[in-house]
C-alpha cells in the first residue's frame, strides 16, 4: 500500500467568482502529523470542508488509500475512517464523560437509533469507553458531568469521542483554539500520543504547537499552497514570512496563522 493515505489533485472551490481553494495538490503521508497553516482567510477550513465533503469541490479530485472519494457523501467518507473534529467543542454538556464516549461507540456499532433498547444494553461498551478515556488522561473523570470540565479537558474528551470512531485519518480543526498555555501543552502532548499508529491532518494557529509535533507543513495563502516542508524549512521561507508578517526578516516563532 502506498505511503500516501490522502491526496488531492487540483482541488478547487469557487464561490460566485471567488476562489477559496485554488488548485491544491496535497499529499498526506501515512503515520504523519501533517499541519495545514496559513494567514486568516487562506482557505484552511474550506479545504477541510472539501476533504470531509461538507462542501463539494468545483473541480479536482480527492483520493483516500488510493480510492477516489471525490463524489462520496460525508457519511461514506467517515465510514472509510476519515473522522473530523471541529473548531468548537462538539460534546454533550449534560452527559458524563463516559456517556459521551459511549454514544460515539454506539454510533460506530450502528445502533444509535435503537431507541427501544434499555440504557443497560450500552453497558457492554463501558470497558472500551473507559479505555478511550484513559488514552486521553480522563479516566479519573469518567463519571463527571461534561459541563463541569475546563475547556481544555472538553477538547481532550472530543478527541476521545473521535478515537471511538476508529479513525484511520483524524482531521483536527484548530484543536488548541482558545486555550491557555497549560491546556495547549496538555492537548499538544495528547495529539502526539494518540497519533501513534494513526495519521493526523490538522489546522492549527499556534506555531509553537506546529513546531513541536508536525512532521510536515503545508502553508496556504489565498487558497493556494505557498510552501511545504518541515518546520525548519517553512519557518525560514521568505514567502511564508512575507505572508504571515509582511516581512522577510526574522522567523515565525510565536506567529499565528
Amino acid at each position: 500500500m502506498s505511503d500516501t493515505i490522502l491526496a488531492t489533485k487540483n482541488l478547487t472551490k469557487e464561490f460566485k467568482g471567488f476562489t477559496a481553494v485554488d488548485n491544491v495538490n496535497l499529499q498526506v503521508q501515512r503515520g504523519h502529523i501533517h499541519a495545514l497553516i496559513g494567514p486568516n482567510g487562506a482557505g484552511k477550513t474550506t479545504c477541510f470542508n472539501l476533504l470531509t465533503k461538507f462542501l463539494e469541490p468545483t473541480r479536482g479530485t480527492i483520493t483516500f488509500n488510493g480510492i477516489d472519494i471525490t463524489r462520496e457523501k460525508s457519511a461514506e467518507i467517515a465510514r472509510r475512517g476519515v473522522i473530523r473534529s471541529f473548531q468548537i467543542s462538539a460534546v454533550f454538556p449534560h452527559l458524563t464523560l463516559l456517556e459521551n464516549v459511549r454514544i460515539a461507540l454506539q454510533r460506530q456499532l450502528g445502533t444509535q437509533y435503537h431507541f427501544w433498547r434499555s440504557d443497560k444494553s450500552l453497558d457492554l461498551l463501558n470497558d472500551r469507553a473507559v479505555q478511550l478515556l484513559a488514552e486521553v488522561d480522563l479516566r479519573h473523570l469518567a463519571d463527571e458531568v461534561t459541563v463541569n470540565l475546563p475547556y481544555g479537558r472538553k477538547r481532550a474528551l472530543e478527541i476521545a469521542t473521535t478515537l471511538a470512531m476508529e479513525p484511520e485519518l483524524m482531521l483536527l480543526d484548530e484543536p488548541t483554539q482558545g486555550m491557555g498555555h497549560e491546556d495547549v501543552d496538555r492537548v499538544t502532548s495528547l495529539i502526539k500520543e494518540v497519533s501513534k499508529g494513526r495519521t493526523i491532518l490538522m489546522v492549527e494557529h499556534n506555531m509553537k504547537v506546529i513546531s513541536t509535533i508536525a512532521d510536515r507543513i503545508s502553508v496556504l495563502q489565498r487558497g493556494a499552497i505557498l510552501a511545504e516542508g518541515n518546520y525548519a524549512e517553512v519557518s525560514q521561507d521568505p514567502r511564508v514570512m512575507q505572508a504571515y508578517m509582511g516581512t522577510t526578516d526574522g522567523q515565525l516563532q510565536g506567529a499565528h496563522a
